[in-house]
């Protein structure tokens, strides 16, 4: 018993190349002479068998998937079926293979095609461009799977089918993303490569600008780009939904290739239900068999700009999509590599020439034939007495036939078979006429056979010809746009009045206006009020921990204050649990002092509070033992000072200029605490203000308070980091300080 020891490492090794290379040549990767995968081939071949030509009856699906599987395809009949339903739905391919009855999915679910016992089916008259030339010994012939028939190797395809139709799949370590094509354009640059060999890839681009995909949306890609695309073999496609506006709504008309349009809607509807869309009022699917595709966006009102709101759903939607493109197809070396469209058109039309001279090679072997037979019919009626002579009389006719008149077998049997009736007188004039026919027919064959002008001519009209037929206006677009550019939601979301609310654990929300009680709303058990800041709808709100971390929200995204809210931890990691301790709400280019009970702070933006990190972002450096104060709003800058309070009810108010601008830190020394109290924790820094001398302010101390304007001050002005005044009995324990508002 013969057998081969082969280690586990080689064995596999060679097991995975062998189905590399199945999986490359036999199932992923299109020819690029018929442009189809095997599994197409054998589906369009199977039916044609089966006598489903365009003309015919449809035939079940179920009946072309059973000879398909049973003779040449031995997979799955359900990825067998898928892929005939690809070839059938007319949104898919640019030129379909096959005439589908019944429900073959649609361009919102592709997927939705009804089982194959329900739809029926036929090849398209495009179709006919594969098969017409089949019979004609254009093509190689191969055992299938069992080995119990043949198969064609490939089809004798009339155009660059691999163009047309493009080609997607995954195989081992390469895949393939071949685009659709107008099969006008590609026909002239074929024509246009074929009057000029040396043609760059340049003038074939000027013909063949960009793919054609079936559908009318617009393709944005740059020029250059897509040349790029066609001189490697490597690129993308930009496609874009066309509209158009009616009033207050805008009506897309087409979508990007394989778009769904429920899917569409439902990424609007999300976004508005996100109040990310606060111009949109409404949306409706109006498509139908008139109007394969209507979408309609109602905007609130005519004043928004709608080309803006576009361009956002643009970069949010599908409504623009970015398809690849890789031409790896399988060359005539039955390699497969990426080529670029010189390449390929070069390739296909060596395929093209080649199937042409077997098709004439077997037409003339054909006729060769015939008036090899029509010779001997013609002695036999020249010599009919002696023919008739030797049928009748002789033992072995044949034999005789041959040896009298020199006939060969062949010319023998066909005398032997002649009817009595086709002996009469007219029929020497026929055999005579069809002679003179085929004569000047084998004269024309061997005249282009042997001239390589005359068949390009040949092949040139017959492209000619099959592209008056077949070749339409293209579907796609091509269009300059502006580049899709996502809204800021800040200015998406109105400016209305907002209070943000804080409680002590941690949990949020906003209440629309400013008339709020902040300390009045319901808090959950053990939770009570913290800190609350007026703002507006479309800011950020920053929210600072007793360390100096701030963390930012936008405020239209804070739950309703006619709930409890949610807490904060839910967005946000907090180091050690340490929960905010403040929240502010400012314009991003408002200036706030940053400051710490330790007496240290600076002034900056409030932009450079924001964070989207949920760690949030250290903006204030706080000793130990000490905590980050509510940043304080710098109302008016010209003439600013600030105005610093400690717990021991010394005040001391500097010119603002004397702090440092910072974007975080530490800062300065604001007001001067003696060390050694402010290390007991005896007296901190209790509240701050920014006021200009145009200011009066109020410094509370429980029920009571004292009011300031700036000839009060006198005794209280002085420089940064000094230790300031004391305030008048009865105010040494200061709760905050406020400007007085008129």
């Amino acid at each position: 018993m013969d057998f081969e020891t082969l280690s586990m490492g080689e064995y596999a090794e060679r097991s995975y190349l062998d189905y590399s290379m199945y999986v490359v040549l036999d199932r992923a990767l299109p020819f690029v002479g018929d442009g189809l995968k095997p599994v197409q081939r054998r589906i369009v071949y199977a039916m044609s068998e089966l006598g489903l030509s365009a003309q015919s009856k449809h035939k079940k699906s179920a009946r072309t998937i059973g000879d398909v599987i049973g003779k040449f395809h031995p997979h799955g009949d359900s990825a067998c079926y898928e892929a005939m339903v690809l070839m059938a739905q007319s949104f898919s391919y640019r030129y379909p293979l096959v005439d589908g009855q019944g429900n073959f999915g649609s361009p919102d679910d592709p997927k939705s095609f009804a089982a194959m016992r329900y739809t029926e089916s036929r090849l398209t008259p495009y179709a006919k461009t594969l098969l017409s030339e089949l019979p004609q010994g254009t093509v190689d012939w191969g055992p299938n799977f069992d080995g119990t028939m043949e198969e064609p190797i490939w089809l004798p395809a009339r155009l660059p089918n691999v163009l047309l139709n493009g080609a997607s799949g995954i195989a081992v370590g390469m895949a393939t993303d071949v685009p659709p094509h107008n099969l006008t354009e590609v026909a002239q640059a074929t024509l246009h490569l074929l009057d000029n060999p040396r043609a760059e890839i340049s003038e074939l681009c000027e013909i063949v600008k960009a793919p054609d995909y079936p559908t009318e949306a617009e393709i944005i890609t740059p020029k250059e780009d897509l040349i790029k695309m066609y001189e490697t073999g490597h690129g993308g496609i930009r496609m874009r939904a066309v509209y158009e506006r009616e009033g207050n709504d805008i009506i897309v008309t087409a979508l990007p290739h394989q778009a769904s349009g429920s899917k569409i809607l439902d990424q609007i509807a999300t976004q508005m239900r996100a109040k990310k869309l606060p111009m949109v009022s409404d949306l409706r699917d109006e498509s139908d068999h008139e109007n394969p595709v209507r979408l309609v966006i109602t905007a609130r009102s005519n004043r928004i700009d709608f080309d803006a709101l576009m361009l956002h759903l643009f970069a949010t939607t599908d409504l623009e999509k970015t398809y690849k493109a890789n031409f790896n197809v399988i060359g005539l070396d039955r390699r497969p590599q990426v080529k670029n469209l010189l390449m390929i058109l070069q390739e296909w039309l060596r395929f093209r020439t080649e199937t042409v001279r077997r098709r004439l090679q077997f037409r003339l072997d054909k006729v060769d034939a015939r008036l090899h037979i029509l010779e001997g019919l013609l002695i036999a009626f020249l010599n009919l007495d002696e023919v008739i002579r030797i049928i009748r009389y002789e033992e072995h006719p044949k034999e005789e036939l041959i040896k009298a008149f020199k006939l060969s077998e062949i010319q023998a049997d066909a005398i032997l078979d002649t009817r009595l009736r086709n002996l009469a007188r007219l029929e020497e004039m026929k055999i005579r006429t069809e002679q003179l026919e085929l004569q000047a027919e084998k004269e024309d064959i061997e005249g282009i056979l042997k001239s390589r002008a005359r068949m390009k001519t040949l092949i040139r009209n017959e492209i000619k010809a099959d592209m008056e037929q077949y070749g339409d206006r293209r579907k796609t677009r091509l269009a300059e746009r502006e580049a899709a550019q996502v809204f800021d939601e800040n200015k998406l979301v109105p400016s209305e009045p907002a209070t943000v609310v804080l409680s002590t654990a941690g949990w949020v929300r906003a209440a629309k206006g400013h008339e709020i009680d902040a300390t009045s709303l319901s808090y959950k058990a053990g939770d009570e009020y913290q800190d609350h800041a007026l703002g507006r709808s479309n800011l950020i709100s920053v929210f600072l921990t007793p360390d100096g971390r701030a963390f930012s929200l936008a405020t239209h995204t804070l739950p309703s204050a006619r709930g409890q809210g949610e807490p904060l931890s839910t967005k946000f990691n907090f180091k050690n649990n340490v929960l905010p301790i403040s929240v502010t709400c400012q314009l991003p280019n408002a200036r706030l002092l940053m400051c710490s009970d330790a007496g240290y702070g600076y002034h900056g933006v409030m932009e450079h509070l924001y964070s989207k990190m949920k760690a949030g972002k250290h903006v204030l450096s706080v000793p130990k033992g000490f905590h980050a104060m509510k940043p304080t709003w710098i109302e008016k800058l010209p003439d600013a000072h600030v105005v610093c309070v400690t717990t021991s009810g010394y005040m001391l108010v500097f010119p603002l200029e004397e702090l440092p601008e910072l974007t975080k830190g530490k800062g300065n020394k604001l007001i001067n605490i003696p060390a050694k109290r402010l290390k007991a924790g005896e007296e901190k820094l209790a509240a701050t203000l920014v006021i200009t001398p145009d200011d009066s302010f109020l410094v509370h101390a429980g029920a009571r308070y004292i009011r300031f304007k700036w000839k009060d001050l006198v005794n209280y002005l002085g420089t940064r980091a000094k230790r300031g005044t004391v305030l008048p009995q009865g105010f040494r324990n200061v709760d905050r300080v406020e400007i007085e508002k008129a």
